[in-house]
């Protein structure tokens, strides 16, 4: 691996001359297939947390522990051996998405297939990739500095991210004192493009809801109830088909009211991005043409206006050959986006309402919510963000951009609103990753690369300790 930084420093050496293990390290881990959403994966959950917590104690970490919870245990580390020094609180997640559709994957989804410098599996970028970086980064650290470290380090990764967090939003609410910190660092998110650090400086919330509609009371003949009874099915789509409008716009009453555009600097920044909207549509999207709310830039849609999106419906009968069967019950998963100065409660009070208003005739609606996280719009001036900005600039060679993320990561909101501290997103995943899709893959010289520069962004953090305050 060639070094992209002009300069060498001692972490980067530790990193080129330990690649081969460290690469094998992470293939142990991302063939744990420890995906939160199916019950049946729960022992692969606790292999994953414990081999986490063992990577932690292996790099010099403290106090390392697997915390218990309701749902997928929590794992907590620190080293807090700098005094007067900034303390950086990491996250990251250990469960991953589930691979299907198989058929798809060119290589089995959790056993690790290099190919063209990326690794291949799932978990390699979202995110088992890029929150080891920051273990190892620690590891690197202390190796050069004879066991110290330059800032002071907490660790705290979940096993629920991919279901919505509700584990770690309760922790971090109820332990204020065990996570003090002066800044969160997370790399969850992306390079704009290959080569172009960047710090993502937003994120859109999310709400994750269910809507069950009920017909009938038991499946029907519909050659005997066809024409006179309900369907859920057709309600559902009914129902949903009233939400947005051939334009893009959500018809659900305020949802638009409390959005907050963009300042002018962001709207400026963005326009000297390198995006190709035909790129974009090629490359990431792979359709036909791009759709979404008229009179927005395509970078405006999909990080800084609110999005309603249905992710599935399942009722009736699916399988092979035929079933003329009016289904007595079907389900919609349907999830909000939303963005700086929504609040998800009234968000979530204004859809019960449409539908309830909406709900056709001889149809029974049910929401439940399954999350729930507003948006975060971190300082772009906070010391901590032109420190990390630096950091960036000094291993890749160019000037950092800010961006957002349309995506959602609800811990970061528990951060600034528990523990009052802005989160560093500092990711090193590129576009076509493949997240959440089959072929997920991780830049191997973007997981070399992350190390360094999360290690040189500690150093720097300990150096300028006097711009950061506890």
């Amino acid at each position: 691996m060639v070094l992209p930084a002009p300069m060498h420093r001692p972490t980067d050496t530790f990193v080129e001359q330990h690649q081969d293990r460290l690469l094998e390290e992470l293939k142990d881990f991302l063939r744990i297939p420890s995906i939160s959403t199916l019950p049946e994966h729960q022992p692969d959950i606790a292999a994953a947390a414990h081999f986490v917590a063992e990577s932690l104690r292996s790099a010099g970490i403290e106090n390392v522990e697997i915390i218990p919870t309701a749902g997928n245990p929590l794992i907590y580390g620190d080293w807090l051996h700098a005094p007067s020094k900034p303390t950086v609180l990491c996250y990251g997640h250990y469960d991953v998405q589930p691979p299907d559709p198989l058929e798809l994957w060119h290589s089995p989804p959790f056993e690790p297939a290099i190919h063209d410098g990326n690794i291949y599996a799932r978990g390699s970028s979202d995110d088992k990739g890029q929150m080891y970086m920051h273990i190892k980064a620690a590891e690197a650290l202390r190796v050069v500095h004879g066991g110290k470290l330059p800032v002071n380090l907490k660790f705290l990764i979940e096993g629920e991210e991919e279901i919505g967090g509700a584990s770690i939003s309760k922790f971090v609410a109820e332990n204020p004192a065990k996570l003090k910190a002066d800044v969160a660092l997370v790399s969850d998110t992306q390079l704009y493009a290959e080569g172009l650090p960047t710090l993502c400086i937003g994120l859109r919330g999310l709400v994750y809801m269910e809507v069950e509609a009920t017909g009938p009371d038991r499946d029907l003949h519909s050659g005997l109830y066809g024409g006179a009874a309900p369907n859920p099915i057709s309600g559902l789509i009914e129902l949903l088909s009233k939400c947005k409008d051939a334009t893009g716009s959500i018809r659900i009453p305020g949802m638009y009211d409390d959005v907050a555009p963009p300042a002018p600097v962001e709207r400026e920044s963005w326009k000297r991005l390198p995006f190709d909207e035909a790129e974009f549509l090629r490359r990431e999207v792979g359709a036909s043409e791009l759709t979404g709310e008229a009179g927005y830039s395509v970078l405006e849609r999909v990080w800084a206006r609110p999005t309603m999106e249905v992710h599935g419906i399942a009722g009736g009968f699916t399988g092979a050959g035929s079933k003329t069967v009016i289904p007595s019950k079907a389900v919609a998963k349907i999830s909000f986006r939303l963005v700086p100065n929504q609040d998800p409660e009234k968000i979530l009070t204004s859809f019960g309402d449409f539908m309830q208003y909406n709900a056709p005739p001889g149809i029974r609606l049910q929401l439940r919510v399954l999350s729930a996280a507003p948006a975060v719009l971190v300082d772009p001036d906070h010391p901590a963000i032109r420190i990390a900005a630096q950091a960036f600039s000094d291993m890749l060679g160019k000037p950092t951009v800010l961006t957002r993320n349309g995506g959602s990561i609800p811990v970061v909101g528990d951060f600034a609103r528990h523990l009052g501290v802005p989160t560093i997103l500092m990711g090193f995943g590129l576009p076509d990753d493949g997240l959440h899709s089959p072929n997920e893959k991780y830049r191997l010289a973007n997981y070399y690369t992350g190390i360094m520069t999360i290690a040189h962004f500690f150093e720097k953090l300990g150096e300028q300790s006097g711009a950061m305050t506890s």
